[in-house]
């Protein structure tokens, strides 16, 4: 991870809980990518936890997108969660249905479980 974004993993009984905190941009996007990848397992869902990110760019989209991407060839089930800022980003750019955003932690749980 960059100085400007840093990550953590649990493993959950039901799926893979990842959170970040920081700025997800141009100069993180990369290491964003290989930190999921480096600890993904495509047998449980995914959910990634961006409530403490103060920043997001389109490079950061763009990884989020990437991640979908793979998550969707995989057919496994993920979710993304926001804090304010990264729910008016990603819905300036019409993405909160491909990336399954929901409004806070406890309900992207709940929606992998049911």
């Amino acid at each position: 991870m960059t100085v400007s974004l840093r990550g953590g993993f649990e493993q959950q009984p039901n799926c893979q809980l990842f959170h970040f905190t920081g700025q997800l941009d141009a100069y993180s996007d990369k290491q964003f990518g290989e930190f999921v990848a480096s600890h993904r397992s495509p047998a449980l869902p995914l959910v990634v936890d961006l409530t403490h990110i103060d920043f997001l760019d389109s490079s950061g989209l763009g990884a989020l997108v990437q991640l979908a991407k793979l998550c969707n060839a995989d057919n496994q089930r993920f979710v993304v969660v926001g804090n304010a800022r990264v729910v008016q980003t990603v819905k300036l750019v019409r993405l909160e249905e491909f990336l399954h955003l929901q409004p806070d932690l406890q309900t992207a749980l709940g929606s992998i479980a049911a």
